[in-house]
């Protein structure tokens, strides 16, 4: 089953080109280090928050990513524009 986690998170209004820019770099280096990865998107809401979606084979594969964290510069240089954790979930695609 797919997995589908939910991230809301508040950017400064100064930092979402950045977020923006580190975006790619981002997904190239979830598609070369995160088994399972299936697809991204990133919306933006409202009052500086933003709802990252992103889609896992299994539950298993979204933990492990989990636990490496930002361990690539394209990971850390997209999680450092952010300014705010608003809530995470995961969930199962219906």
């Amino acid at each position: 089953m797919t997995t589908v986690e939910l991230t809301r998170f508040r950017v400064l209004p100064e930092n979402t080109e950045e977020l923006l820019a580190a975006r790619a770099d981002m997904l190239l280096d979830f598609e070369a280090d995160r088994a399972g990865f299936l697809n991204a998107r990133l919306v933006r809401l409202p009052d500086d928050e933003w709802l990252d979606i992103v889609e896992w084979e299994t539950p298993e594969d979204r933990e492990a990513s989990r636990t490496k964290g930002a361990n690539l510069p394209g990971i850390t240089r997209f999680f450092a524009a952010i300014n705010t954790l608003v809530s995470a979930e995961d969930g199962t695609l219906a």
